[in-house]
């Protein structure tokens, strides 16, 4: 999936500029308004951050940015490809971070989007360490408008294994979902609870708007609920499904 894929860091203008453009067309803004100025990415590589472009041939697939953290971490602010690319992209911003020494990585997701929930959690092996409510606040971009910016924060530890066993949803269904069907399961030992999100929360988002902060709000009472008795979002399954584990030594 990446042959022919060039990913560097970038620090002239220029390249910072057709960053800022992509960033742009993937968040559906206008060019003269993208959500990541060049001038903000000049700055944040001035003061040691990274900014990667993933390039096939001339043309811009993919790219991300990055900062420094205390105590040897570090933080994506974002990260966007082509399918099939956005996991070059992030190793890419691993091997950035590795050879600063750094062994943790943060960044934030939109937990109603399966697709990255999966990535973040199964693909990489990150850990969803807390649920942050309206994160950014009201957001006007062509893909979140309209919603409030409910973000999960993932840790990925630069050096662990990204594969770990999921176990399977069969617990009994606690509550129901905004469509009717199961939300919440919880297994008979208390270990885990597995919560559904929508299949695809960007189209019901601009087909209804409503049923989709419907969505919003169950899951995130789910989350608080089970992130205030100590899990933590460790897995997703294809159909949707979280695993929420709880952490050892709470109960």
């Amino acid at each position: 999936m990446t042959a022919g894929i060039t990913i560097r860091a970038v620090h002239d203008v220029a390249s910072l500029a057709t960053v800022a453009d992509y960033f742009s067309d993937v968040w559906q803004t206008p060019r003269t308004a993208p959500p990541y100025p060049a001038e903000i990415l000049h700055s944040l590589v001035h003061a040691g951050g990274a900014v990667h472009a993933a390039h096939d041939g001339q043309r811009l697939v993919g790219a991300s940015v990055a900062v420094l953290g205390p105590e040897r971490s570090t933080y994506s602010l974002v990260a966007a490809a082509e399918r099939g690319l956005g996991h070059a992209v992030k190793l890419a911003q691993r091997d950035w971070a590795l050879a600063l020494g750094a062994r943790t990585m943060r960044w934030t997701f939109d937990p109603l989007v399966g697709r990255n929930a999966r990535f973040n959690l199964v693909k990489l092996g990150a850990v969803g360490t807390e649920y942050l409510v309206d994160f950014y606040g009201p957001m006007t971009d062509g893909v979140n408008d309209g919603d409030e910016s409910d973000r999960l924060t993932v840790t990925w530890r630069l050096g662990a294994a990204a594969v770990r066993p999921e176990p399977e949803s069969h617990g009994p269904v606690t509550r129901l979902a905004p469509d009717g069907g199961p939300l919440v399961r919880r297994d008979l030992a208390d270990r885990y609870v597995w919560c559904r999100v929508p299949d695809d929360i960007v189209k019901l988002r601009a087909a209804d708007p409503d049923q989709a902060l419907r969505w919003r709000h169950a899951v995130r009472e789910v989350f608080l609920t089970a992130y205030a008795d100590g899990f933590r979002a460790t897995g997703m399954s294809r159909d949707g499904w979280y695993t929420l584990t709880r952490a050892e030594g709470t109960a």
